[in-house]
């Protein structure tokens, strides 16, 4: 059985050619039809003259070549012009003569080069044969050539417009794909900077620690392992983002969540960090996007207290509520400097702008009598 909603995609698999052949067909068919003889276009008073195999010529000329109406428009407007041109002079007066307005609008939205050229070589071609009928013809005043002639032009103009309304649309379109691959270049630039940026800000504070620890091997042995561990975690989350990047990669995709927000803290503490870490609440069932901006607030605080207040005591504390998560990550500036690269200023810019799709609220500044504090108010349940 034929499905229906199907036909207008199939039909679209055509060649232009042949989509357009029908309606050539049609103007043909009913053009043939006795009872709309000498009923179509009459210009200039030519005496009516019946069908004969002439005739036949003329219509075919006229109305088959808009078959090729989009795919080569000037050879369409010139053959129906032509066939037009026939059917006046010798008065057959066709229904087939409404196939020029449609050539000459087809003209005009789908040439796109020598526009002013054609529409020039068309119009003076217009003159011999006005004056041409105006010999032929039972006396009809010049007037009606004249009027003749902006129904024509019309034609031309509503093509031209129809061409310009595409153009724009495929302008705007252009437009929307650019910002789109814009916005998804942001995005993956901030991923890379979350997940490069925190694993190697650890790997460098615990390197610069094992420097000092050549003295003590079972130290200098736990902080080398560190810098591994932290190494293969930065490995497995970049081929993890290089998966999402992947057209084939299902949507099952692994994404940190706030479960995870544990084993970051450990990594942070290794790196020689003092964090306090407190949880309060019940994750909801559904937390959309949330969980995963959580975690990239405590991963993004937590790098930079490694990087500008190392040593200093750190508090991360989250709260899960119905509607929202509520994170708070907090330094008390008493440590360290470290001398670690410097950031980009992205991070906390990717942060505030992640939690503003979401609608939620992002802070963060510095603290009375010193330090850092980041806050973050995420609301639960959105896929954005």
């Amino acid at each position: 059985m034929i499905d229906l909603r199907r036909v207008p995609e199939r039909w679209r698999r055509f060649d232009v050619t042949v989509r357009d052949l029908p309606l050539g067909l049609l103007f043909l068919a009913a053009s043939c039809v006795p009872a709309f003889a000498n009923h179509g276009t009459r210009l200039g008073g030519v005496p009516d003259r019946s069908f004969d195999a002439v005739a036949v010529v003329v219509v075919a000329l006229e109305c088959l070549p808009l078959a090729v109406r989009r795919r080569w428009p000037v050879v369409c407007l010139a053959l129906v012009s032509l066939g037009f041109a026939l059917d006046q002079l010798r008065g057959y007066h066709t229904l087939a003569g409404t196939a020029l307005p449609i050539a000459l609008l087809s003209t005009g939205a789908h040439l796109e080069r020598h526009r002013r050229t054609t529409a020039l070589l068309f119009s003076v071609a217009y003159v011999p044969l006005a004056v041409a009928l105006l010999q032929l013809g039972s006396g009809e005043p010049p007037v009606e050539f004249m009027t003749f002639y902006p129904v024509l032009a019309l034609a031309w103009g509503a093509g031209a417009w129809l061409r310009r309304d595409r153009a724009a649309e495929g302008e705007h379109r252009r437009r929307v794909a650019e910002d789109t691959r814009t916005a998804e270049r942001a995005r993956i630039a901030r991923e890379l900077h979350d997940v490069v940026a925190h694993h190697v800000t650890a790997m460098v504070v615990q390197a610069e620690a094992a420097r000092c620890l050549t003295a003590a091997p079972e130290r200098l042995d736990q902080t080398l392992t560190a810098v591994t561990d932290t190494g293969r975690r930065a490995i497995t989350d970049l081929r993890h983002l290089l998966d999402l990047l992947n057209p084939d990669h299902g949507t099952g995709a692994r994404t940190p969540s706030v479960g995870r927000l544990l084993t970051l803290v450990e990594q942070t503490r290794r790196a020689g960090q003092p964090v306090e870490f407190t949880e309060k609440g019940t994750p909801a069932e559904s937390t959309g996007s949330a969980d995963l901006v959580a975690y990239r607030v405590v991963q993004e605080a937590l790098t930079n207290a490694l990087k500008y207040a190392h040593g200093s005591r750190t508090s991360v504390q989250v709260h899960h509520g119905e509607r929202e998560i509520t994170v708070e990550v907090s330094t008390d500036g008493s440590g360290s400097r470290t001398r670690s690269p410097g950031g980009s200023g992205r991070g906390l810019a990717g942060l505030r702008e992640r939690v503003g799709v979401l609608g939620g609220d992002f802070s963060a500044g510095g603290r009375t009598g010193g330090g850092f504090v980041v806050r973050a108010r995420i609301p639960a349940g959105s896929p954005s």
